[in-house]
C-alpha cells in the first residue's frame, strides 16, 4: 500500500463534504506532477486529507476505490481523477507549522513543493504523522504489530 496527501480548499470541498458523501471522485487536477501522482494510486491506497488556504492542517485519512480515469470535468481529455471514500478524521489535525517544525518530515512534498496538490507520504512520515494527529498505527498493516 502506497501513502498519499490530497489537499483541498475547505471552501470547496472539506473534510466534511467528504465524509457526508463517503465516495467521491477527486476531480479538477491539473498539474502534470500531481495528475502523475494520481495514476500511480491503486485501489486501498490510503491519503491524508489536507485542508489548504487558511487552515493548513492534516484533517482526516482517505481511501483509495477506483484508480485513474478519465476527469469529466476536463474538456481537453488530458487529465484524470481517482475515486476516494472517507476512512477516518484526525482526533488532532496536524498543521503545516508542526509538520515544519518536525526535521523528519522536512523532506516531504508538502514541505518542499508546497504547491502540488497530490503527493506521495513515504511510510515512516506517514506513520509519524499518524501518531502526531492521535491515530497511533494502522490497524491491519504489516509492520503494525497486528496481523492483516
Amino acid at each position: 500500500m502506497a501513502h498519499w496527501l490530497v489537499k483541498s480548499e475547505p471552501s470547496t470541498w472539506s473534510w466534511e463534504d467528504q465524509v457526508e458523501k463517503g465516495v467521491e471522485h477527486w476531480d479538477g487536477v491539473r498539474n502534470y506532477q500531481a495528475s502523475n501522482n494520481m495514476k500511480a494510486m491503486r485501489i486501498g491506497d490510503r491519503a491524508f486529507f489536507y485542508h489548504s488556504v487558511n487552515e493548513k492542517r492534516i484533517v482526516g485519512i482517505v481511501e483509495v476505490v477506483k484508480e485513474y480515469y478519465p476527469d469529466h470535468t476536463d474538456a481537453s481529455g488530458r487529465f484524470g481523477m481517482v475515486d476516494f471514500k472517507a476512512v477516518e478524521p484526525l482526533p488532532t489535525p496536524v498543521t503545516l507549522a508542526l509538520i515544519k517544525e518536525d526535521e523528519r518530515l522536512s523532506h516531504l512534498a508538502l514541505v518542499r513543493q508546497s504547491r502540488l496538490s497530490v503527493c506521495p507520504v513515504d511510510d515512516a512520515a506517514w506513520a509519524l504523522i499518524r501518531d502526531l494527529g492521535g491515530l497511533g498505527p494502522e490497524r491491519g498493516v504489516l509492520g503494525s504489530g497486528e496481523a492483516p
